[in-house]
């Protein structure tokens, strides 16, 4: 009967634990003002039209104006967690905070073909 008791506490600790990071993660809220002053991380690369990374492998680097927010955001996070393997992006999300990601997001997702250059490229 002990082992029972301590299993459900154990359960319902994890289920609250993992409530409040999710939670956390939801309250994050991207700007798209404050993304254009940490878009200096991206630039060197993303803002080449047709530009190919040639470590470790040739890698055609994407274009990121008018990316959906969120996915900006998750795939700094999986680049961050190892879940993404590129190198040099592994490194540049492992400095970013959830509200860099989310900052960064939102500013690519607000950019168009008609977009003004933004002042730090």
């Amino acid at each position: 009967m002990k082992k029972h008791h301590i299993f459900t506490q154990l359960a319902v600790c994890a289920g609250l634990a993992l409530t409040g990071l999710s939670a956390q993660a939801q309250d994050v809220k991207g700007s798209a003002q404050a993304g254009q002053g940490k878009v200096w991380l991206c630039i060197g690369c993303h803002a080449i039209p047709d530009y190919r990374a040639d470590y470790p492998l040739v890698y055609k680097v994407p274009m990121l104006g008018g990316q959906n927010a969120a996915y900006i955001a998750s795939s700094l996070a999986a680049y961050k967690k190892g879940e993404r393997k590129h190198p040099t992006m592994r490194s540049i999300a492992a400095s970013l905070s959830d509200q860099d990601m989310a900052d960064l997001g939102e500013y690519y997702a607000v950019q168009t073909a008609s977009s003004p250059n933004n002042p730090l490229k």
